[in-house]
């Protein structure tokens, strides 16, 4: 069978010269061989796609939300396209009534939900800068960017004004106009207005708008729409400047991938909106559907939860991050482990039978007709029967977990790669290409990609093995980081952002993500560990859900934190003789012998290096989460942060190796 092959050249390699490395030739989607997709007619700002989809789905489901009748959730009750244009022609109007202006800059702070998405089109119909205020960033960083962009008006989720408040009187400088989602205290109010500033509560802000009617700037398409903070592992938050053109581009480009993989949106498909709105993923993928007249419905906005709503909405497409993925693959690997010897053996047979077929290139609903109506009709249901497309971003996704749930979910499971600088999905894997398990696929097709080569890490962007920092062009790119000239000029270099991501190109034109260009550390006898790449190594360990490595340059090894698998912890536990609970288990010091022996194994199987070895290692039960700043909103790992938490236990390690 001939190598299939997802992108073509456009422009040759470039040798190294001056001082600058060397790059790679530049490749492009095959799906845009013949040029980019043509910008969609009358599409010119993020305005457009809503004003137009209401106009040719007035009647269509837009915007569903759970009802709260006696004290319990029911059904999903809708707005249609029609009666959202109608709230955010008002809320726009009440806007401008409080005095705020074309180019005015608009908080939006909370969970998803209908008000948020009306918030965003208010800002969309009447040119403001839309600022979202992240959930996870805590009332520090709140603070800091309505001060930064001088936020003069912002909407609030009810849970959230108490947070909100905290960054007063400093944000009072700005922040005028309060505007909550749903009711405000007496108290509240009182607060607010000690401060100079106004609260109101979502409908008494709506009469605002009573006899006004303000006219509809026009918007260009190199106008900013957003702009969103990137949570950063270091540093202040820094403002990505996200034009109209950015959005609308990648949607045309979206729009040209979907139906080359003969997959397209319609105004048919239903999305389960979990993925906060806060982050550019979350963002553009609604963007996405309200440009088809599809329906969103969002969760309640708790993570337990999340498999009943599921089953409420009956989604047609799901994004997630792999977090959530992988709470699905545990739970189905414990249900199949805790099965019958029978029912285990049926599912590992039909299993091991579509895998083989899907690698031996059977589209998934063709590998074993009969074991999906006879085995993984449960997992589909699990989902609520109807996902066509599960799709996974933010992080990388294990590729066992990955080959799983392509296997049982009945549906395409593909990952994406981008960032908030890329707007989002800058590489997205096919439909029905098993080689492409463990990338993220060749590019969309409306940007031009090249590695960079990285000397200091030996990663070179001209071998037979291309390996180089990941750099991306096109008019998805951001337009730069607000008041930060300095930062802009260090990543965008003509006319190429650099991701700092690692990447290498696969045959078929996947590109896999490998490693992080800053996370790399010298150990004191001068060898180089690229710390990330250590982690997916490891990360392959079953016993361990997740995994932090950590070494210096005054250290000869490397040690880790690892939050081990409860499930499995608890069956080594049985097996062994050692008894006690969870916690327990953890604090035990066979327990860490058991992880380190299985970290040490998955190394030489994998033929790690001497130095890469772990050498210690200590168990927290508690996951690694954003609460104690260990995680970023889109949960990457905060190093400088996670060393300062768990510097006491890195000391101890180390002092126990020189024992």
């Amino acid at each position: 069978m001939d190598q299939k092959n997802f992108i073509v050249e456009v422009e040759p390699a470039i040798e190294a010269k001056d001082g600058r490395p060397s790059m790679g030739p530049v490749y492009r989607s095959v799906f845009a061989k013949d040029g980019f997709p043509s910008p969609i007619d009358g599409l010119d700002s993020c305005w457009d796609i809503f004003r137009l989809s209401a106009e040719k789905y007035p009647d269509n489901n837009m915007l569903g939300t759970r009802e709260f009748v006696d004290g319990k959730h029911g059904k999903y009750v809708w707005m249609t396209y029609k009666e959202v244009y109608h709230k955010v022609i008002q809320l726009g109007n009440a806007i401008r009534a409080c005095g705020v202006e074309p180019g005015g800059k608009c908080g939006i702070y909370g969970i998803n939900c209908a008000e948020w998405i009306m918030s965003m089109e208010a800002c969309n119909a009447h040119g403001l800068y839309c600022i979202p205020l992240y959930d996870t960033l805590g009332a520090g960083a709140v603070e800091f960017i309505i001060g930064h962009t001088e936020v003069s008006i912002a909407f609030v989720e009810v849970k959230k004004i108490p947070e909100l408040l905290k960054t007063f009187p400093k944000a009072g400088e700005y922040l005028k106009t309060i505007v909550s989602f749903g009711q405000v205290t007496p108290e509240q109010k009182e607060q607010v207005k000690s401060f100079g500033s106004a609260i109101y509560a979502w409908d008494d802000f709506l009469l605002l708008s009573n006899d006004k009617q303000f006219d509809l700037p026009v918007k260009k398409k190199t106008d900013i729409c957003t702009i969103m903070y990137t949570s950063g592992t270091t540093g202040d938050p820094k403002g990505v400047l996200i034009s109209n053109n950015s959005i609308v581009t990648l949607i045309a480009g979206v729009r040209r991938l979907l139906d080359s993989a003969n997959e397209s949106l319609t105004e048919k498909d239903v999305f389960l909106s979990f993925l906060p709105l806060a982050h550019i993923f979350g963002r553009v993928i609604e963007e996405c559907f309200i440009h088809h007249g599809g329906s969103i419905g969002f969760w309640r906005g708790d993570i337990k939860l999340l498999t009943e709503d599921i089953g409420e909405l009956k989604p047609t497409i799901f994004c997630a991050v792999p977090r959530v993925l992988d709470r699905i693959y545990s739970g189905l690997q414990q249900k199949i482990n805790t099965g019958s010897f029978l029912r285990s053996k049926l599912f590992n047979i039909a299993y091991s039978y579509k895998l083989r077929n899907m690698k031996g290139g059977s589209k998934h609903e063709e590998a074993s007709v009969l074991s999906d109506k006879l085995v993984f009709t449960k997992v589909k249901q699990m989902l609520g029967g109807r996902v066509r497309i599960i799709l996974s971003g933010a992080a990388p996704l294990s590729p066992h977990v990955e080959s799983f749930l392509k296997v049982v979910a009945c549906c395409h499971v593909l990952q994406g790669y981008g960032l908030t600088e890329t707007c989002a999905g800058s590489f997205v894997s096919l439909p029905n290409e098993m080689s492409m398990v463990g990338t993220v696929g060749p590019p969309v097709p409306n940007l031009d990609a090249r590695l960079e080569s990285v000397p200091e890490m030996n990663y070179d962007a001209l071998s037979s093995t291309p390996q180089g920092e990941i750099c991306i062009r096109g008019d998805t790119l951001f337009s730069g980081y607000y008041k930060r000239e300095d930062l802009t000029k260090e990543v965008l270099i003509d006319g190429w952002f650099h991701t700092g991501d690692i990447g290498e190109w696969q045959a078929d034109g996947s590109m896999k993500v490998i490693d992080r260009k800053k996370n790399i550390f010298k150990l004191a006898q001068g060898e180089y560990v690229a710390v990330e790449n250590l982690e997916n190594v490891y990360g392959l360990v079953p016993a361990i859900d997740e995994i932090w490595v950590y070494g210096n340059s005054f250290e000869s090894c490397v040690v880790a934190v690892v939050n081990p698998n409860k499930h499995a912890i608890e069956t080594w536990g049985r097996a062994n003789d050692v008894s006690g609970d969870f916690d327990s288990l953890c604090q035990n010091s066979k327990a860490k012998e058991y992880i380190l022996a299985e970290l040490n194994r998955i190394g030489k199987e994998k033929k790690l290096k001497g130095f890469e070895f772990i050498k210690a290692v200590h168990i927290d039960p508690v996951p690694f989460d954003i609460n104690r700043d260990l995680l970023t909103p889109t949960l990457k790992k905060k190093r400088p942060q996670m060393l300062k938490y768990y510097q006491s236990t890195i000391d101890d390690m180390y002092k126990s190796l020189k024992q």
